[in-house]
């Protein structure tokens, strides 16, 4: 698909839309060289700014990797594949053992104080994740997994220890995607029911135990 003239308003959207395209579709495969810079001013019809920043926001995505002196680089197709190839090895269980430590007391403490409205959203998160997990839709299974974690803390009603997790939501993300096996069908991913039915049940060893459970789960088969 051959790459079109902007229109003005939302220019770095449209162009890292196009370019994002171009990947998708196979037109950049990966490992090649994208078009310079300048080829790509002309081509888009846009500043060299707008390019660059759209450049930056694909390579911060994991999708480009841009090499000092020998030009940008299609390094995946998608968000997730970047994710898997960008944190591996130490850095992601690393992560993971940082997610264990906080999402244990999160679960605990979120046994004992949940409300019924907070218990409905996880339970809702939880349906939407694993119904996207049995249509290997791998972007919303990464969103619902990523928002069922966090909102797990939150329910621990530990003003700090959510604070401290929110600000790693996008480590936390990176991880989920890593860590998602798309390899295997549905049913043979991390099961949360057992974390789900704990928090329900107002049972804290309980849930403590399901929540470190599968991060040891994860952490011997990607590290």
């Amino acid at each position: 698909m051959p790459l079109a003239t902007t229109r003005r308003a939302g220019l770095v959207d449209q162009v890292i839309e196009q370019m994002r395209s171009a990947i998708t579709t196979g037109e950049w495969p990966v490992g090649q060289r994208i078009p310079p810079e300048p080829e790509l001013v002309t081509a888009l019809g846009v500043g060299r700014n707008t390019v660059r920043e759209a450049v930056r926001a694909l390579s911060h995505a994991g999708l480009l990797e841009v090499r000092q002196g020998d030009g940008t680089f299609v390094r995946a197709t998608s968000e997730l594949s970047g994710a898997v190839r960008r944190m591996c090895g130490t850095e992601l269980k690393e992560v993971l053992q940082v997610r264990r430590t906080l999402e244990m007391e999160g679960a605990r403490l979120a046994a004992k104080h949940r409300t019924d409205a907070e218990l409905a959203r996880l339970t809702e998160l939880l349906r939407k994740r694993d119904a996207a997990m049995e249509a290997e839709q791998w972007a919303e299974v990464i969103e619902h997994d990523t928002a069922f974690h966090v909102l797990l803390v939150q329910c621990s009603h530990n003003t700090l220890l959510a604070e401290l997790y929110q600000g790693l939501t996008e480590a936390v993300k990176a991880s989920v995607a890593a860590s998602v096996d798309t390899s295997q069908p549905g049913t043979d991913q991390v099961s949360h029911t057992g974390l789900l039915h704990a928090v329900r049940d107002g049972d804290q060893e309980k849930a403590a135990i399901e929540a470190g459970g599968f991060f040891e789960e994860l952490i011997e088969k990607f590290c």
